[in-house]
């Protein structure tokens, strides 16, 4: 199974969203939190807000593909835009 996933942090106040192969979501966290993922080096600690399984990568990346649009953003701030500071 693969997964969607979102994070989010409280030092740079954004949310990051991704997809892995892999359903263990501990594994991909502790990758972003060790700067051993480039666009998330900055801004540890990370923490989970959500996730999603998919059955296939395809789907998993698709949905990211759509969370990381003009509407997937507004679905994110909708949902969880109480997590970010003015």
């Amino acid at each position: 199974m693969a997964i969607t996933y979102i994070l989010f942090s409280k030092s740079k106040n954004k949310f990051y969203v991704g997809s892995s192969r892999a359903d263990d979501l501990r594994v991909r966290i502790k990758a972003h939190n060790y700067r051993k993922v480039r666009s998330t080096k900055f801004g540890r600690p990370w923490i989970e807000i959500a996730k999603e399984l998919f059955e296939s990568y395809t789907d998993a990346r698709k949905r990211e593909i759509f969370l990381k649009t003009g509407v997937g953003r507004k679905w994110l701030k909708e949902r969880f835009g109480y997590l970010k500071q003015s």
